[in-house]
């Protein structure tokens, strides 16, 4: 039994390092929330089997040695021995010991399943890949997400099994990408169900309402060396600044269609959308930078992952550490 257990979380444990290797390697598209799910559910099977099997069967071995070793003692003294040889204690020890497949997987149980439900549930830490919402988020901050702001979502399926805030305009949100949900995107939300989001000639409107904007200093971004237009913009509740890059044309060059396209009207100017129900206008701060709705349409509710709110780390700038809400 032992041996075979031992075989069969090999198997397990290779089965696993395999993926994460040619997740890594890039030879397959990883998906960290199905991996983690996966590890909860194996090393919890593991863990109740250690509860109820296992361990049960390892301490009835470990009693009946202890009672072995008793008769054994109290019929050496009747015959007058008093000195008994053997380390019981030893043996006993030695047969309590989990072995190796147990360790590596009921006994990493807690530490997985408080990982599964702080990711999942609470907060999940993201790297900014881009520069699409500079000046508020630069390239390398590690960031929070509230997970359960918008609401407690089955984790892998993103079902919503409880409602809590609707998204509000102005809100830093993570998302699943539409054109590929195994991809997170972070955005501004610009536009909620029935506005009529505008943006031409490079000025926000929403529902006819030009967004107010006030110039500020230039922005020189010490990635590309260059220096772009910057406005301290107020939408709703929100105020943040956003980029204008003066080289940059008006037009919006959709390259694929998406879902409630007819909501859409493109020109050389920009792009006017009606927001359907249940979905989402996204743009990035760095307007002239940011791939977002106005390219690939709106966010489905259901890919809602959560709520951006802190920097905790950023390795090159210590000093982008804190809140940007």
């Amino acid at each position: 039994m032992q041996a075979l257990m031992g075989t069969i979380t090999a198997v397990i444990l290779a089965a696993f390092g395999a993926y994460a290797v040619a997740w890594y390697s890039g030879v397959v598209e990883g998906n960290f929330a199905v991996l983690l799910m996966m590890a909860t559910v194996v090393t919890g099977v593991y863990w109740l089997a250690e509860r109820t099997i296992f361990l049960p069967q390892r301490r009835r071995a470990a009693k009946q040695l202890q009672d072995e070793h008793n008769a054994r003692k109290e019929a050496l003294l009747k015959q007058g021995f008093s000195q008994i040889e053997g380390d019981v204690e030893g043996a006993r020890q030695k047969l309590l010991m989990q072995p190796w497949w147990l360790d590596w997987t009921a006994g990493l149980f807690p530490v997985i399943l408080a990982v599964f439900v702080l990711r999942s549930f609470l907060f999940e830490p993201f790297k900014i890949p881009s520069g699409s919402m500079i000046p508020t988020l630069r390239v390398g901050d590690l960031i929070l997400v509230n997970k359960f702001h918008y609401g407690v979502r089955l984790p892998v399926f993103n079902t919503k099994l409880l409602a809590n805030n609707e998204p509000q305009r102005g809100d830093v949100m993570v998302f699943r990408y539409p054109p590929q949900p195994s991809l997170d995107y972070i955005k501004r939300v610009i536009g909620v169900p029935g506005d009529e989001v505008a943006y031409i000639n490079k000025q926000l409107t929403v529902n006819g309402q030009p967004v107010p904007r006030a110039a500020q200093p230039e922005f020189f971004d010490s990635d590309s060396m260059r220096y772009s237009r910057q406005f301290r913009e107020t939408l709703g509740q929100r105020q943040y600044n956003t980029l204008n890059d003066d080289d940059r044309a008006a037009f919006i060059n959709r390259t694929t269609d998406f879902p409630f396209l007819d909501q859409c009207r493109y020109s050389v100017e920009g792009v006017a959308c009606k927001v359907p129900a249940g979905h989402y206008f996204m743009m990035g701060d760095n307007r002239d930078n940011s791939l977002d709705s106005r390219y690939w349409g709106f966010v489905p509710e259901a890919n809602i992952v959560g709520k951006a709110f802190f920097v905790w780390m950023n390795f090159g700038d210590l000093g982008r550490i804190g809140s940007f809400e």
